[in-house]
């Protein structure tokens, strides 16, 4: 006997999170042509609601409303109602999103949007209560029953706004960016940061990781020791803060709180791929031992917890489970005494936690108001000694959290996450050269190019059970376009800058827009939407379009390619104009002005020791630095020609012209610091 009420169409689907409301009373549909059909055939409104399967309130708002018989009789009889997975979807989601953000000025998730039949939306916005979400509904059904002319006039505005928007996003001020352009960009920030606690004033509080490296880029290049401050602060109150998980490893997606301390207790692969990179490009700046800490822990994370069996990652951990947020990582003080005994009372204060909690309902969360080193100096106790306990410590914790009923887990795969987590797999390999780092990476890369990669060279976004129905989007293209080029540099294997290279080309095909010089989002292969979207906003994820710029500017070095090399500098000249005005919003873009305006090398080793070498150059932060190297003849146009007559040599090359080769990196970096 079917232990559900009620069963809708979404029980045929493979997303996580759409059949979390499989059992909904609402007569759910999966975007497509069935739905659109039907509410063109019955003349009825869409209600289009966007959401994703670790986000909280999509949660809250489906128990409060989409469970309830009343709401959903209301949403049977008035519209056709379709959920839409922002995950496997984000070209729908984007739309919409920027919809309800011209409508109401903010946005977020979910997202619960009502259009005409044809898909045009007319009113859009976030979380309502179940008393607002049904006044809504039938405000609007009255409306367009009675009066249709208002709502057709607002969905021509709306499309109006969605369609200049994209007019808008590209420049035609072709003048060159210079090193003041940047210095704005650096200036305008520096009110925002908070340095006391690091990320941006006030809460919540994002990593936001593409600004923080945006920031370690500038004040590496051009010594500016506010930026590097802000990037070390913000890094280690992150690592002390609650917003990291303790125990386990892993980030959460965000603070509620000014202080890192109260998660948002969502883990996104996206987040924790990125900052594998950064902290692992931030440990070869300041060799901090809590940077290389953070990078062992999100691998060791990672893969105890978000990888398939056939080395892809997963997408998501939610924030709930037991039907609450956080109960999963958090803590009473009595468990806390109970499992640690007599020593439970210096790592009570070490974590702050308090017989009333630091949280909510007596429950603590684990942080840090100081380092273990800071700690332990004022107890007068041995730094190492210590650390062995109460690394023991946290083990008994975190066997004991592992028997709690366990937060869903969102094991669809996606493309482009994978790609941004394969990328920080190397980035952390490149700087501690730990071989498992480069194996998970080479693991996640296969899985890719066996279930995701097809014969023609098209990419598909997302797996689940065995199924890849959605084509790729631009972002599931550049982030594993950087991948490969990341691989190259990290192994000196010339075939990941071919595949590199291969999958730029498709992406010139089916994406490329010759009047404008940037990428649509979606690819000409794509069913039509209202408005086919350009991706240039850099947000917690670099835009595609940025991070496609990235692509072209280093395969044009390593190609010696002067198209790709052009392609990128004009897309970066078409965002001009936002790059100080868009500050966090821009920068990617901005760290790609930084290697136009500044002072950039390519260095060249040839030679049998060339991987040694290239592991020498990587314990330093070099970013504008790019490696090419190999122990034989090589096309390669960087390496091509230069010999070594059993003698490894280095060339320091700028603008096609390299100085006479050294054979020690020492002398080499030397060489680029002068220069």
């Amino acid at each position: 006997m079917n232990e559900y009420a009620f069963t809708n169409r979404l029980i045929n689907e493979t997303s996580p999170y759409l059949l979390q409301h499989a059992h909904n009373p609402v007569n759910w549909f999966a975007w497509g042509e069935d739905a659109l059909k039907k509410a063109q055939k019955e003349n009825k409104l869409l209600v289009i609601s966007v959401g994703y399967a670790a986000c909280h309130w999509c949660h809250v708002m489906e128990h409060e409303s989409f469970e309830d018989k009343q709401v959903a009789d209301v949403m049977n009889n008035c519209f056709v109602s379709i959920k839409v997975d922002r995950e496997e979807r984000p070209d729908i989601d984007n739309i919409y999103m920027q919809a309800a953000q011209l409508l109401t000025g903010r946005g977020g998730w979910p997202l619960n949007v009502i259009a005409l039949p044809d898909g045009r939306p007319v009113y859009a916005g976030t979380y309502f209560s179940q008393a607002a979400w049904l006044s809504i509904l039938n405000q609007i059904s009255e409306l367009y029953k009675n009066k249709p002319e208002k709502l057709y006039k607002q969905a021509e505005l709306l499309s109006e706004g969605l369609q200049t928007d994209e007019l808008l996003a590209v420049s035609q001020d072709y003048k060159d960016i210079t090193r003041d352009v940047l210095d704005s960009v650096h200036d305008v920030m520096m009110p925002k940061l908070d340095f006391e606690s690091g990320g941006q004033n006030g809460a919540p509080k994002f990593p936001m990781p593409v600004g923080l490296r945006f920031m370690l880029h500038y004040g590496d290049v051009f010594h500016s020791e506010r930026a590097l401050k802000w990037v070390d602060v913000t890094l280690k109150n992150m690592a002390q803060g609650g917003i990291y998980d303790q125990l386990g490893g892993g980030f959460a997606r965000y603070s509620t709180d000014a202080n890192w301390r109260v998660p948002h207790f969502e883990k996104m692969l996206y987040d924790n791929g990125q900052l594998l990179s950064l902290y692992s490009r931030a440990w070869q700046k300041s060799k901090s031992p809590a940077f290389k800490k953070v990078v062992y822990d999100i691998h060791d994370f990672m893969i105890r917890e978000m990888t398939s069996p056939e080395g892809g990652f997963y997408s998501s951990i939610d924030a709930d489970s037991e039907g609450e947020e956080g109960t999963f990582y958090s803590w009473t003080a009595k468990e806390i005494k109970s499992l640690l005994g007599r020593d439970a009372t210096w790592f009570m204060e070490y974590y702050n936690i308090t017989e009333e909690g630091n949280w909510e309902q007596g429950k603590n969360i684990l942080y840090q108001s100081k380092s273990h080193h800071t700690f332990f100096k004022e107890l007068h106790l041995s730094d190492v000694s210590m650390r062995k306990k109460l690394y023991k410590m946290r083990e008994t914790l975190f066997k004991a959290r592992s028997k709690r009923e366990r937060p869903g887990l969102d094991t669809k795969i996606l493309t482009s996450w994978n790609g941004l987590m394969i990328t920080g797999l190397i980035d952390a390999y490149k700087a501690f050269h730990e071989i498992k780092f480069l194996n998970s990476a080479l693991s996640a890369v296969t899985f890719v190019e066996k279930n995701m990669l097809n014969t023609d060279g098209r990419l598909n976004r997302a797996l689940r059970r065995g199924n890849t129905p959605i084509n790729g989007f631009l972002d599931d293209y550049a982030f594993i376009i950087e991948a490969y080029i990341t691989l190259y540099q990290a192994t000196f294997d010339e075939s990941w800058l071919h595949k590199a290279r291969q999958l730029v080309e498709y992406t010139f095909d089916h994406f490329y827009d010759n009047t404008s010089g940037m990428f649509f989002y979606t690819s000409d292969r794509d069913p039509d939407l209202i408005v086919r979207k350009m991706e240039t906003d850099d947000n917690v994820i670099p835009s595609s379009n940025s991070a496609m710029a990235h692509n072209l500017y280093l395969l044009g070095l390593y190609y010696h390619n002067s198209d790709y090399h052009d392609r990128s500098k004009t897309m970066l000249l078409k965002v001009k104009p936002m790059l100080v005005k868009g500050g966090v919003y821009y920068a990617n873009w901005n760290r790609l002005a930084i290697r136009f305006v500044s002072s950039h090398y390519e260095v060249a080793i040839v030679g049998n020791e060339a991987l040694k070498k290239r592991q020498e150059f990587e314990r330093y932060y070099l970013p504008n630095v790019i490696l090419s190297g190999s122990v034989k003849e090589s096309d390669l146009p960087l390496l091509k020609g230069k010999g070594h007559n059993g003698t490894t040599n280095i060339y320091v090359c700028q603008n096609k012209t390299c100085l006479p080769p050294v054979h020690s990196t020492a002398t080499a970096i030397d060489r680029i610091k002068i220069e």
